[in-house]
């Protein structure tokens, strides 16, 4: 069974589907630690009258991030291995996911497409794989790139609620920008950019693609009259490498845009 979305457009490629693919792990993701809140991470409580002050978000819950990066590790992981059991080189449009099951379960999976090469070579050890579909790894191989890893970052920060949130949040300050929570949610989007692009240099590619970014934020209170927030972001994306392909296909030209003006009827 093949992800036809995934699939299409293989044909401009050295690439042609050979099945489907799934790795999955379903663990517990949880707090540990302070008030069941975790180690508060590195910036430990610097954030709560410390040297950066309440209006400064601080990095939190370590272990709870580990645990988000070994559940989407393993899952990738796990795709590839059922990819090369089956003789595939890649495996494009796959679909990373994190469902929430009861009492902090949750279920990381992976699934794709995988991809075998049509030039005779030697098989890599460990396919690549990407979360673009065939059309855009098309054009990526006929500009001479390849997308070699998924790749992630990811940032939890913490921010206490002081006086002046506590005022912008509530309804007597009417349709207001909440300036602690704007910057909390920028500060967290940011951090989890530079943990991607550490990973995309870990991974010593040359380029990468920014396919998702997502940020949540939810009201913590781990002590009476003390209310705090919480950002977590993560950016998706693709590690590239420069490829040379001599036999590439050319690039297609596409219409910049669409005129609205009505077409003329020819005799």
């Amino acid at each position: 069974m093949l992800t036809v979305p995934s699939a299409a457009g293989l044909s401009a490629t050295e690439f042609e589907p050979v099945g489907e693919v799934m790795g999955s792990i379903v663990q517990y993701v949880g707090w540990s630690g302070y008030g069941g809140c975790g180690a508060w991470g590195a910036g430990g409580f610097g954030g709560f009258g410390g040297t950066l002050g309440p209006m400064t978000p601080v990095p939190a819950f370590a272990p709870y991030v580990e645990a988000l990066r070994h559940g989407y590790d393993t899952a990738i992981a796990r795709m590839q291995l059922e990819a090369a059991g089956i003789g595939a080189d890649g495996i494009v449009g796959v679909a990373l996911t994190a469902g929430a099951f009861d009492q902090g379960s949750r279920e990381f999976m992976a699934l794709g497409t995988a991809v075998r090469s049509t030039r005779p070579h030697q098989r890599p050890s460990q396919p690549f794989c990407t979360e673009l579909a065939g059309q855009d790894v098309a054009k990526l191989v006929g500009a001479g790139w390849l997308p070699v890893r998924i790749v992630y970052g990811i940032a939890l920060l913490i921010r206490h609620d002081d006086m002046r949130t506590r005022s912008q949040a509530s309804w007597l300050s009417g349709n207001a920008e909440v300036s602690g929570y704007t910057q909390l949610v920028s500060a967290a989007r940011a951090d989890a950019r530079r943990d991607f692009t550490r990973r995309v240099a870990a991974a010593g590619a040359e380029g990468a693609i920014v396919s998702d970014m997502r940020v949540w934020m939810r009201e913590i209170e781990p002590a009476e009259n003390h209310r705090d927030h919480v950002a977590e972001a993560t950016v998706f994306g693709n590690a590239l490498l420069a490829v040379s392909h001599p036999e590439a296909p050319a690039r297609s030209s596409s219409l910049t845009f669409l005129p609205l003006r009505p077409t003329r009827e020819t005799s």
